[in-house]
């Protein structure tokens, strides 16, 4: 979407409901909130040699955490 967000703006989508796509440590990832002060992410760029669990449970404190390593931003409402 090319679109900058801040920190308040992509808090206030996931509280909306939507979905949040992002690139992080060069692997794409969607997260949503699952409950209050928890939400889900999950791997979507699945390689053969991928470290990184495909499924998360996070804290906002941990999205907090993320996002200034956030790159390439996209959301869809689910």
């Amino acid at each position: 979407m090319g679109e900058q967000f801040t920190l308040e703006e992509f808090d206030e989508r996931l509280e909306e409901g939507f979905q949040m796509y992002y690139t992080y440590v060069r692997n794409r990832y969607l997260l949503f909130k699952s409950a209050e002060n928890c939400y889900t992410q999950q791997l979507v760029s699945i390689h053969d040699k991928n470290p990184h669990p495909v499924m998360q449970m996070l804290t906002k404190k941990r999205v907090y955490e993320m996002f200034p390593f956030m790159e390439e931003i996209e959301y869809k409402q689910s």
